[in-house]
């Protein structure tokens, strides 16, 4: 099998002209993109109702078309759901990628076609391959099997042509049948609903299998990996699976769990970051040594960027690439070969480099705290944790945080539920280590900071653990797309999480 590795390496350097040929003029190429999506928009009901056929440029387009969100595009979902063809996509659609917000009882579904599956997830997961490839020609990944965690839907039949489940079911179901040689574990336990029994599933039927890499959500990944230690008495997972190299990952900041990963491997391996949505494959990491990751701009999606201060006007502006700056906070909006136009992901990036165009995920839309002039956001939140976990030897699982409003007792406040992996041995400590962290990230905080006269120390309270994947399970959204909300405007979340622990 060794000999595969010579093959690939070539292959991948081959790709790898494609990608430098639309890296070198990415805004151009996104106006292509943008092109051929309008061009095939035309023929379908969406684009009838915003008269597509006398738009005359992107500028129309977007004066034309308005942001569109999920519950404005849903009745056009619904009828697709039902067999209509034409109506967002003028292609026909038999897969829909099922996701589910966790404050949300309802379930989104993204419209999956077989361009968005071709030209989108699967050319992106093989640029990924070509990007590792390429830093690592004497890699040996594909003498081995990959590890896929995958999500909690069973694939469900809504008629006789249409079907649905989360994503990764979804490409799982339409992978070509080879596929089955490089991942492990078998389909039945990939799809299974059941997450408690899935782990356990998972972990009997890979012990055996020589493993080089893995991709999942870190917080499943973890429970699993020390599960498979627990069975097979060993200390480290490099005893279990030898030639395991690279762990792929994505969805939510990895800063917060690399140092149990390290730990729990006992040795070094990669680590590459992916930024795959129901929506689409929109970026990932070319080079490893570099922050950031690709954003992927030839593959059938068109992107806009929303400053968030135009967030909740009627008419926001967005810009495209050539005026984007690092820096800044964006919402993204996409068009897509799925038929999703101007749709509104809810994410927030960050450009970190323009040349290539390089970002990073910030956090979402609505999930920040703000309550004081603050403009807190996950990335912040994630890097602070990591400095004071560092700084005192901590380990954190997970975290929820959200506003203490001024009262009689006192001045503002941020109170922060946090799960440890491994307890601080002085929680004072370390929440003046998270609290110096955010002022050094944060100029707002820090101002607010100031003198305690807006904001006060955070108030920190450390929970037993899995109290997290408890209250997740008591809602019913336990598996691997459900995420503890790590901020929150306003208190609904936290109050419901201490209400569970009574």
């Amino acid at each position: 099998m060794k000999l595969l590795s010579p093959a690939i390496s070539r292959f991948a350097r081959w790709r790898l002209w494609s990608i430098e040929k639309w890296m070198s003029d990415a805004a151009s190429n996104q106006f292509d993109v943008w092109q051929d999506l309008f061009a095939a928009g035309q023929y379908t009901e969406f684009g009838r109702m915003y008269n597509f056929s006398h738009i005359q440029s992107l500028e129309d387009f977007k004066n034309t078309v308005p942001i569109q969100e999920y519950d404005s595009l849903k009745p056009f979902i619904e009828r697709m759901m039902k067999g209509e063809e034409n109506i967002l996509w003028n292609t026909p659609i038999s897969w829909f990628a099922k996701s589910s917000g966790t404050t949300s009882d309802k379930s989104k579904f993204i419209p999956v076609s077989e361009e968005s599956l071709q030209d989108n997830h699967y050319k992106a997961s093989k640029d990924v391959l070509s990007f590792y490839y390429a830093s690592h020609p004497e890699s040996d990944l594909l003498t081995g099997k990959s590890l896929i965690i995958g999500g909690s839907h069973q694939i469900s039949q809504v008629n006789e042509e249409v079907h649905c489940g989360d994503l990764s079911a979804v490409i799982v179901q339409n992978s070509p049948f080879w596929s089955n040689w490089i991942r492990t574990p078998d389909t039945s336990i990939i799809l299974m609903d059941e997450w408690e029994s899935k782990i356990e599933k998972l972990a009997q039927s890979t012990i055996l299998e020589n493993v080089t890499s893995m991709a999942g959500v870190p917080t499943w990944l973890i429970v699993l990996l020390k599960r498979i230690l627990e069975i097979t008495g060993k200390q480290t997972i490099k005893e279990v699976w030898p030639s395991l190299e690279l762990y792929m990952h994505g969805g939510v900041s990895f800063v917060p769990y690399k140092q149990q990963f390290e730990k729990l491997i006992g040795a070094p391996i990669n680590y590459l970051e992916m930024y795959n949505a129901s929506e689409g494959f929109f970026a990932a990491q070319d080079d490893v040594t570099k922050e950031g990751m690709l954003l992927m701009c030839d593959h059938g999606i068109f992107y806009e960027f929303m400053p968030l201060s135009e967030y909740g006007k009627e008419f926001p502006e967005t810009i495209q690439l050539d005026d984007v700056q690092t820096g800044v906070n964006y919402a993204l909006v996409i068009t897509t070969n799925g038929g999703l136009w101007r749709y509104l992901v809810g994410d927030t990036i960050q450009f970190v480099s323009l040349d290539p165009f390089r970002i990073k995920v910030s956090g979402r839309i609505k999930h920040y705290i703000n309550a004081f002039g603050e403009e807190i956001i996950i990335d912040n939140t994630d890097q602070a944790i990591a400095v004071a976990s560092q700084k005192t030897g901590a380990v954190v699982k997970d975290y929820s945080a959200a506003p203490v409003y001024f009262s009689e007792e006192g001045n503002g406040a941020h109170e922060w539920l946090i799960e440890f992996e491994k307890e601080p041995k002085d929680l004072e400590g370390f929440t003046s280590e998270l609290d110096i962290a955010l002022k050094n990230i944060n100029s707002d905080y820090e101002a607010k900071r100031y003198k305690d006269i807006a904001l006060r120390m955070p108030l920190i309270k450390s929970v037993p653990l899995n109290t997290f994947t408890n209250w997740l399970s008591s809602k019913g959204k336990l598996g691997g797309q459900h995420k503890v909300p790590r901020l929150s405007n306003e208190r609904t979340i936290i109050e419901d999480i201490k209400s569970f622990m009574l």
